[in-house]
């Protein structure tokens, strides 16, 4: 009985698929008919492609929907209790219109949770994200090194961080501190008499009470070097000693950083500083952390593809179609030669032909064949990416793959952890939006609402724009607030990653084949 069941219940859902796919290719029959024979291999259909999409964007003879619910990650979620809960919701159609905020807060649901059940508060956040991120694209080489040297010397510099008025005095004149890096016990006496110390005088108190901290004292003591990395950075470090709560919020960034590349057994510091440096981009790719790991696993071959947007971008939409090429890059080359019989390559045609006409990055696919392999075992991941023109622009920045290709061996370790890789992109993110408060570009009001919850404003201020959209769309925020428990389930889920940034879910949301394929389960 129960076998029967699932059987009448899996043909439902492929009868709701077949109808519309059928009802497609009539309206498109009709309005252009076939010039020749109709027989032969059936190729992917135009598909439109927008950072935001609604209920009208998908047109009949778009087979975008029936492909995205053929997908293996579709297939996963429809089992999933969580999914099917959120999938009947009437707001999460809402939501799912903004799929790179809706990816963002499910990576980080409990720190949007309240948020979402307070829609002025939600706004209001948003507006002060939006002025910090201008800001925070303003960081750069100098304040990337200071965040790698935060990061290296992660436990010296949370110790200091749990004392941001003694921190804050040490950055501002971090020359006058460096000769400690040879005698931390001289530090340890100094704070606890810091009267008769020019560079503690001013702020006595403070170091005292730093000095009566056992554990940040052992901290210092165990990697004097920070005194040294400080001095070493000493303008950043004085840029940042403006506001000793932002440079402290900074250290700890910089300590969850550092705490995900030990737990890969993968820091390292000029690995650090190119993420610092390109925080925007790896941000971007942070919400697949699937896709993600697969850059980071073969960063050379994926370089290589990125000054050729158009062909990636293509290669992306259709990944599962040059898996097969991991086993003959030759195949490939050729292919890419003559595209125009090839289904996958056809419609970008000439940007294929320059990729095959670049022979460094031609000889880089060739040394590295197993990025079209992990194309296709991530295909659902690279496909969400591709399916949103901004999101794909963003994440795949040729200055940011560069970054990963220099650091080859750092980005391999760390991508054994997707999450985890993901999270560092994030705490960079955080570090840089901390760090341009701490150089005082922030005013009083952006620097209390990244305080009250720095998860959520790192997260606008990385995506300001889908988060100002998202603050006119009560319902939606209201959808999340409704289900905030779900998205804590499904956050770090890849099949829920994959289906949330496509650009057609939203629109499938609407679909009847997609209610019948979720009541059917």
């Amino acid at each position: 009985m129960n076998a029967t069941t699932a059987n009448n219940r899996k043909y439902l859902a492929s009868g709701a698929l077949v109808v519309l796919i059928a009802a497609g290719a009539y309206g498109l029959g009709r309005v252009y008919p076939p010039f020749g024979p109709t027989e032969g291999t059936i190729t992917p259909a135009d598909r439109y492609v927008a950072p935001q999409v609604g209920e009208g964007d998908v047109t009949l003879g778009d087979t975008s929907i029936p492909q995205l619910m053929q997908s293996d990650a579709f297939e996963v979620m429809t089992k999933d209790p969580n999914f099917r809960a959120m999938a009947k919701d009437p707001g999460f159609a809402a939501l799912a219109r903004n799929p790179q905020a809706m990816a963002a807060m499910a990576a980080n649901p409990q720190a949007f949770a309240a948020l979402a059940r307070d829609p002025q508060a939600f706004a209001a956040m948003v507006r002060n994200a939006e002025t910090a991120s201008a800001a925070g694209r303003a960081a750069n080489a100098r304040d990337a090194q200071a965040f790698a040297a935060m990061a290296r010397h992660a436990n010296a510099f949370d110790a200091l961080a749990r004392h941001p008025q003694a921190f804050a005095a040490m950055a501002r004149d971090a020359q006058a501190f460096a000769a400690y890096a040879k005698d931390a016990n001289a530090f340890a006496a100094a704070a606890r008499n810091p009267a008769g110390v020019t560079a503690m005088a001013r702020q006595a108190q403070a170091f005292q009470a730093l000095a009566r901290d056992s554990a940040a004292m052992s901290a210092l003591a165990g990697d004097a070097q920070a005194f040294d990395a400080m001095a070493r950075n000493a303008d950043a470090f004085s840029a940042m000693a403006r506001n000793a709560a932002a440079l402290s919020a900074a250290a700890r960034s910089a300590q969850a950083f550092a705490s995900q590349g030990r737990a890969a057994n993968a820091f390292d510091s000029s690995a650090a500083s190119a993420i610092a440096m390109n925080a925007q981009a790896f941000n971007a790719l942070a919400l697949q952390p699937q896709a993600f790991a697969a850059l980071a696993q073969h960063p050379q071959a994926f370089a290589a593809l990125a000054r050729h947007p158009q062909a990636f971008a293509a290669m992306a939409r259709n990944a599962n179609a040059f898996s097969a090429y991991g086993r003959d890059a030759d195949a490939f080359a050729a292919a890419a030669r003559n595209p125009a019989g090839i289904a996958a390559m056809a419609r970008d045609a000439q940007a294929f032909q320059a990729l095959a006409r670049d022979s460094a990055a031609m000889s880089a696919l060739a040394r590295d064949a197993q990025a079209f392999s992990a194309l296709g075992r991530n295909a659902s991941a690279f496909n969400a990416l591709a399916s949103n023109a901004q999101a794909f622009q963003a994440a795949m920045n040729q200055q940011a793959l560069d970054a990963m290709a220099r650091n080859a061996k750092a980005f391999q370790a760390m991508a054994r952890d997707a999450n985890g890789l993901a999270a560092s992109a994030r705490a960079a993110q955080a570090f840089n939006s901390q760090a341009a408060a701490a150089q005082g570009r922030l005013d009083a009001q952006a620097m209390s609402a990244m305080a009250r919850n720095p998860q959520a404003f790192s997260a606008m201020a990385a995506n300001p724009q889908a988060f100002a959209a998202l603050a006119r769309n009560p319902a939606a925020l209201a959808a999340f607030a409704r289900n905030a428990q779900a998205f804590a389930a499904l956050g770090r889920n890849p099949n829920f990653q994959a289906l949330a940034m496509n650009a057609n879910f939203a629109a499938a949301l609407q679909s009847p084949a997609f209610s019948q394929a979720i009541a059917a389960r």
